[in-house]
């Protein structure tokens, strides 16, 4: 790929991209540019990556094919407006900016902008993430397939209608979140129980990577995988019984239902 691409914003998440690119092999470092006005962060970036830098919105998307645009989303609308006088017709722009539709940037940038939308997880920074992927009303089948390529370099990617795109916030966007709110519990009660802090972390840490794994390399419907582990009358049973007395797939589910709905007030 020959392609420069222009990262708006150099956080956390469009570090773990140009990491990805970078060591997928993807293109070069000479290639991408990362613009952002915290000037102590572009500089860390640049000597970390060796990548190009600029502290101008504006400038830096002047000789991009591909931006993408990794501010948060409190900001978007600014950032829009600063930089769309600049945007060519044949630049795609790649948004990761939660709860934010294609349809809002085409509204600013033109309806003819191939704008691609994609969720991707915090898991990223690991290469370990999964992003989904939707197409703007004016993005090509191409536009969706460099998109692919770029977040294939940070984890696993799945294309999806835009409708879906607010499950899967509440899903893999926040999914992660979740799973760390129930590691610090287990976390906690492990050491109410006698581990050590770092003892408790690694064994919750290990369990739940295996768990994972578990899933993924078995081919078993995570319903199966809990059956198998739980003896009659056992201590699994114990514990699962008090999650069904207190409703957990409930708490779970109206969690999801929450964040779903709290992505669909961002959009607006």
């Amino acid at each position: 790929m020959n392609q420069q691409i222009v990262f708006i914003g150099a956080g956390n998440m469009a570090e773990a991209l140009i990491k990805g690119i970078i060591k997928s092999g993807l293109t070069s470092e000479k290639n991408i540019t990362a613009a952002d006005k915290n000037a102590d962060r572009l500089s860390w970036i640049q000597e970390e990556y060796n990548i190009q830098i600029n502290s101008s919105n504006t400038e830096a998307i002047k000789s991009a094919d591909i931006i993408i645009l990794a501010v948060k989303p409190q900001m978007f609308p600014e950032v829009l407006k600063e930089i769309a006088p600049g945007i060519k017709e044949d630049q795609l722009i790649i948004s990761i900016a939660a709860g934010i539709a294609t349809a809002k940037i085409e509204s600013i940038f033109g309806d003819s902008a191939s704008v691609i939308r994609v969720m991707p997880n915090t898991p990223a920074l690991v290469r370990k993430g999964v992003s989904a992927i939707a197409k703007g009303s004016s993005a090509t089948e191409n536009d969706e397939i460099i998109a692919g390529k770029i977040f294939s370099s940070v984890g696993a990617v799945l294309n999806v209608k835009e409708s879906l795109m607010d499950i899967i916030t509440a899903i893999s966007g926040s999914g992660p979140a979740y799973i760390f709110y129930f590691m610090e519990a287990m976390i906690e009660a492990a050491e109410e129980h006698g581990l050590s802090k770092t003892e408790a972390l690694n064994l919750v840490t290990e369990t739940v990577c295996g768990a994972g794994e578990l899933v993924l390399l078995s081919h078993e419907p995570p319903e199966e995988l809990r059956r198998n582990v739980t003896s009659p009358g056992g201590t699994t049973q114990a514990a699962l019984e008090v999650f069904e007395k207190n409703s957990f797939k409930k708490l779970i589910k109206d969690a999801v239902d929450a964040a779903v709905n709290r992505s669909k007030k961002l959009a607006n």
